[in-house]
């Protein structure tokens, strides 16, 4: 099918949020919602389409919208052993392996294979040897508007060899302005009572850690409160993990188990919920996986975003659900091995909706 320099998703009604796709990346490169007043306004960081491509080759962005994969999140020594084969990776971050590597899947055209008024799937091929990983991998990501409020991303991968998978989505939320302030004003909940703390290049120690005080996000913190006395006191950059069905971490309570309610059909979750006092809008994210990472956008150094604005520390936040980062160094973590027979697939929605006053979260 034609391809085009992107594409926008909404239905036909005044609530609906609107959505707009590049392929380059499979980038989420807009999102327009409803404020309390009904105004749409922009919810993500991210830059003017005019400027086509450019921003996400040239070094400005930081992983704005993109698909990040083959293995999202840090890898430590840019090396690892599967099957009895070491094999060592772009080492891009230091000398760790960010966001699969100098040339990761958030630099690649995906070629689109469908396309709709609310729906648009993206496909792309990844060689054997791609950025050293081992194997031929097919993924697939679909975005879709199940409803005018709904923003559903669908992933999907299989693999003629054996290899290691977490695809994520790396938008910058901020409901007020799209990153014309910080999200300091904003109020995050997060269905979790446990973390992945980290150490040298924000590579995780092995351990679960049960969150305390301004890690403790489970009953909801407005970030501007905590950010500076979270572990490494630079705000939030951080795996926060949620046992999936059947599982348990140790000293779990009744409390820990219950967050985030019932798994819905489909088998998604509520992972987190997001909300900004000044616009009224929230956001509630829900899914399959078993980590979130929240990153308060900590090293945004002004670079010069949609409109001109220049988006400065913490003028957005991630909410990247995967499985846990490094987990080809510790086996105790959620596997993150793909083999070929099987299919690497997991959901994340989000749902928007604004309001005059406060909502639970």
């Amino acid at each position: 099918m034609t391809q085009q320099a992107s594409y926008t998703l909404r239905h036909a009604v005044a609530s609906s949020i609107v959505v707009t796709v590049r392929p380059l990346g499979a980038t989420l490169s807009s999102v327009l919602a409803p404020d309390r007043n009904g105004a749409l306004g922009e919810v993500t960081l991210g830059f003017d389409e005019g400027e086509g491509d450019a921003p996400y080759l040239d070094g400005r962005s930081a992983y704005f919208g993109c698909v990040a994969g083959r293995v999202a999140n840090r890898t430590k020594g840019a090396a690892f052993e599967l099957d009895g084969a070491t094999y060592t990776l772009a080492a891009n971050d230091g000398a760790n392996h960010l966001h699969g590597g100098t040339v990761g899947f958030d630099k690649r055209r995906w070629t689109v294979v469908d396309a709709s008024a609310t729906a648009l799937t993206l496909a792309l091929r990844s060689g054997d040897g791609d950025e050293g990983y081992p194997g031929t991998l097919d993924a697939r990501v679909t975005y879709s508007l199940p409803d005018p409020r709904t923003l559903r991303v669908a992933y999907a991968a299989t693999t003629d060899k054996a290899t290691p998978v977490n695809l994520t989505n790396h938008a910058y939320w901020n409901l007020n302005d799209g990153g014309a302030s910080p999200v300091v004003d904003h109020e995050l909940q997060v269905d979790a009572s446990f973390y992945t703390p980290v150490g040298e290049g924000a590579i995780p120690t092995g351990e679960i850690r049960r969150a305390a005080g301004a890690m403790d996000l489970s009953a909801g913190r407005r970030l501007g409160d905590a950010l500076y006395d979270t572990d490494g006191g630079a705000g939030y950059d951080h795996n926060y993990a949620r046992p999936r069905a059947g599982e348990s971490f140790p000293a779990a309570t009744a409390r820990d188990r219950a967050l985030g309610g019932a798994v819905a059909p489909g088998g998604l979750r509520r992972a987190a919920a997001l909300y900004a006092p000044a616009s009224g809008r929230a956001m509630v994210v829900s899914t399959d996986q078993p980590g979130v990472q929240v990153y308060t956008g900590n090293f945004l150094d002004g670079v010069a975003g949609r409109g001109g604005t220049r988006y400065g520390r913490h003028a957005g936040l991630c909410l990247e659900t995967q499985l846990f980062p490094d987990a080809l160094h510790n086996a105790h973590f959620p596997s993150a091995v793909l083999r070929p027979g099987s299919t690497y697939a997991h959901a994340t929605e989000h749902v928007f909706s604004a309001a005059a006053a406060r909502p639970a979260l």
